[in-house]
């Protein structure tokens, strides 16, 4: 195959940046050590990409899946809450998993008003040449 351009895989993958950010990732994978479904033909690891892309071996929707996965530092999971547990404190997990209901951590709660009596009545501390 000839040199591959942007506009034969334009079909493939509708937006160009789309394009463009699913090479770039499947580039940098073959760098690291992936295995190409295509002949390299001396070719650079962004030619094959984009090769990989325009021949349909690789799938631009399992692309785009690995390069969200490759970008996210935090995977959300669902667990199931607790009954007790809805909004007060926080549960602390130090007993066995056997046991039925967590232990939980309860705050004394302090409306605005409270807070700004306990504002006004500190004493601002005393001036130093230290500082």
């Amino acid at each position: 195959m000839a040199r591959v351009t942007v506009e034969d895989c334009i079909d493939k993958v509708d937006n160009r940046f789309e394009l463009v950010l699913l090479a770039s990732h499947r580039a940098r994978l073959i760098s690291q050590g992936a295995q190409i479904t295509v002949d390299r033909d001396n070719d650079k690891n962004p030619v094959v990409a984009l090769r990989e892309i325009a021949d349909e071996t690789l799938s631009p929707d399992d692309l785009k899946e690995d390069l969200i996965h490759s970008l996210q530092k935090h995977v959300e999971v669902d667990e199931p809450e607790h009954e007790g547990a809805a909004g007060s404190g926080i549960i602390a997990s130090d007993k066995d998993e056997d046991d039925d209901l967590p232990e939980t951590i309860t705050f004394d709660q302090m409306s605005e008003e409270e807070l700004l009596a306990g504002i006004e009545g500190l004493v601002p501390p005393e001036k130093s040449d230290d500082y």
